[in-house]
């Protein structure tokens, strides 16, 4: 099984996220950011991002249900990344059961996915906390009743990763995200995708193989 994240992995949503970031700042009252310091919390962990940001920890289930609405409404700016398609026809095609985890809704996951695609998801796990994912990761794994070592977690960000560690999970890192190359290697995911192909190449399309195809 994969499973996917959903904005910075399938979604090329970045530009929407950071064009609400400063309107959510200062109604939340945490620090608003220029071009230069986004660039740079690019290669600091999500829990440093916080941090500087001066966001309170009870704060955040506020302002991450707040932004899954915003999102929502910013839905019509949001598509996929190229070649997440075919990436995706050819893991289902190939017999990987597919699921995305996300603090996105699962409203605007499938609207953005299209009927087509949103089909091919066998399980959805969404909701606003940031930093849940190994709950959502372990109720999917318990609903499709797949052992641990069958899954795979592919996202662009280092939570995904420390996810899959907590639950003795393969991780996959995509570098088209948000997240620079050089984080996501200093937080050591079982693979580094650089390219779509590459998910396709590496994960296994027998269902009885590892989780990830060795190199």
């Amino acid at each position: 099984m994969a499973i996917f994240d959903f904005d910075g992995t399938l979604a090329d949503s970045g530009a929407v996220v950071l064009k609400l970031v400063n309107p959510m700042a200062r109604m939340y009252g945490f620090k608003s950011v220029t071009d230069e310091e986004v660039e740079m919390l690019r290669g600091r962990p999500n829990r440093e991002i916080i941090k500087y940001l001066g966001v309170s920890a009870w704060k955040i289930p506020i302002i991450a249900a707040h932004g899954k609405k915003l999102m929502a409404a910013e839905i019509g700016s949001i598509g996929l990344f190229p070649g997440v398609p075919d990436m995706l026809k050819a893991l289902s095609a190939g017999g990987v059961r597919l699921a995305v985890v996300s603090s996105n809704s699962e409203a605007t996951i499938r609207t953005v996915l299209g009927p087509d695609l949103a089909k091919l998801i066998d399980y959805y796990g969404c909701g606003a906390s940031l930093f849940g994912k190994a709950k959502k990761f372990t109720k999917v794994i318990k609903t499709a009743r797949v052992k641990p070592g069958r899954v795979i977690s592919i996202g662009d960000e280092t939570r995904d990763i420390d996810a899959a560690n907590a639950l003795g999970l393969a991780s996959g890192a995509v570098t088209w995200g948000y997240a620079t190359r050089q984080l996501l290697v200093d937080h050591a995911p079982t693979v580094l995708l650089d390219a779509m192909d590459d998910i396709v190449s590496r994960l296994t399309l027998r269902a009885d193989a590892p989780a990830v195809a060795t190199a």
